[in-house]
């Protein structure tokens, strides 16, 4: 057999330069690209893992109206845990068991039931239960109502290292999914979501939806979560604002001194974090300003070292999505967090995320708190693509994607905060940085008389 003819010259030429072409364009392709010029792709339709396949009690089997249902918990004072969760059976008890080994109950706390109706809808019967005192960093099994599943939970350690995943503005939609599969993978001691949790946006039902979706998280570490605009609800001569976020979220706002659910604050290990409410009164005049004031002059630094602060709308934003919405907040309440020295103020509201230096008044401040705005946990309304140009001094970082953050406080003095892109199955580190508490430097010791006259003052 006669063998082929050889290839023309140019053929071999054009064969040569294709290849090196697609090489090239492979390897730019592969560049990573991160910030405002990172554009998110379309989501994989095959690559979605189901979040409750991550879990030992995820296949549910028939249940009844008297079992558990949508279980979450929140810290509820010193060595205390709150858990709540809903029944459709109204005679169900509001008592849990639990003991520190598998199946066996050693104790049992009794608590409270409430529930709420809102238009046509009417909830179940929805329990909250405080049980404590409980031993630091120990898994506890525990039984809901006195029949049903076994639930766990890890408590918080009193000490550092302390691992908290933070994520805002969540929802209920495939990014939601893909962003807690990756929060399950980091390891953490408790999760901290500065509003907007089912945007149920008065449909009843989701909230129902957002429970069951977030019960294997919620039930296994304490959620701790402030109000969004998406948990108001309020409607005109029918409905008063924040009517199921109050009736299902219950955190610790009596036993911070707080008149609110709206606002409150709690301690773990050695830091003391305050939750802010962007939607309720905030003036000079208002209760949460007194309650923040009389909050604040009780820090003690040399006990909690990292103080942080959480609300909802951003003060510091350079996208063009709310911008300005916080301004009025910030013109109120900035002075105090100042005068406290705070380290770490984390919104949500901006679906998108963004990192700024230390800042107070609009300025670069070295005494100033890192503010990080984190509004990108999957909700259903997308991403806030434009951001104002010049950027900001202040700005450091800022991209819109999905993602969730994890705050690793190691000792009194550094913490090490890293932003995590949703990219399907993989959550890719994105932004990193190691923060110095403020305790640690000389803000405190230099900080003049003046500003801790504001805390003071009546």
């Amino acid at each position: 057999m006669a063998a082929p003819p050889p290839l023309p010259l140019p053929l071999i030429l054009l064969i040569l330069l294709l290849a090196v072409s697609s090489c090239a364009s492979a390897a730019a392709a592969g560049a990573p690209v991160v910030g405002e010029d990172y554009i998110r792709p379309p989501p994989a339709r095959c690559h979605r893992k189901a979040l409750l396949s991550l879990f030992p009690w995820s296949k549910k089997k028939e249940s009844s109206a008297s079992d558990p249902q949508q279980v979450h918990i929140s810290l509820a004072g010193e060595k205390h845990m709150r858990i709540t969760w809903i029944t459709d059976d109204n005679s169900v008890p509001s008592v849990v068991d639990y003991g520190t080994k598998e199946g066996t109950y050693t104790m049992k706390s009794q608590g409270e039931s409430t529930s709420y109706s809102y238009l046509l809808y009417s909830s179940g019967k929805i329990h909250h239960v405080v049980v404590g005192p409980l031993e630091d960093n120990t898994i506890y099994y525990y039984r809901c109502g006195g029949q049903g599943p076994e639930f766990q939970f890890k408590t918080p350690p009193s000490q550092f290292p302390l691992s908290l995943a933070v994520v805002g503005d969540l929802g209920q939609t495939s990014w939601t999914t893909s962003t807690l599969n990756h929060i399950k993978q980091c390891e953490h001691d408790m999760l901290l979501l500065p509003g907007d949790l089912s945007y149920a946006d008065y449909m009843q039902h989701l909230w129902d939806s957002f429970g069951t979706l977030v019960e294997p998280l919620a039930s296994n570490r304490p959620w701790m979560v402030t109000e969004g605009n998406h948990e108001k609800e309020q409607i005109l001569f029918f409905e008063s604002g924040f009517q199921s976020y109050n009736a299902r979220w219950k955190m610790p706002y009596e036993e911070s001194g707080s008149r609110s659910n709206l606002y409150y604050s709690f301690e773990v290990a050695g830091a003391h974090f305050i939750m802010l409410g962007s939607y309720t009164d905030y003036d000079d005049s208002s209760d949460q300003y007194a309650w923040l004031k009389a909050d604040l002059a009780k820090v003690d630094r040399k006990r909690t070292p990292w103080l942080i602060v959480l609300l909802h709308v951003p003060w510091y934003n350079s996208n063009w999505a709310h911008q300005g919405e916080g301004d009025s907040m910030m013109a109120s309440m900035e002075p105090l967090l100042y005068a406290a020295h705070v380290d770490m103020v984390i919104a949500g509201h901006v679906h998108a995320y963004e990192r700024a230096e230390r800042v107070y008044n609009g300025r670069l401040d070295p005494c100033g708190a890192v503010h990080i705005t984190i509004g990108d946990g999957g909700n259903r309304e997308g991403l806030a693509h434009r951001y104002r140009n010049p950027k900001p001094a202040w700005s450091v970082f800022r991209e819109a994607s999905f993602g969730h953050g994890e705050l690793k406080i190691v000792n009194s003095t550094h913490a090490h905060w890293t932003w995590h892109r949703n990219d399907d199955e993989e959550p890719v580190r994105t932004d990193d940085v190691w923060i110095n508490s403020l305790a640690g430097s000389g803000c405190i010791v230099e900080g003049s008389r003046e500003l801790r006259k504001i805390l003071m003052s009546p």
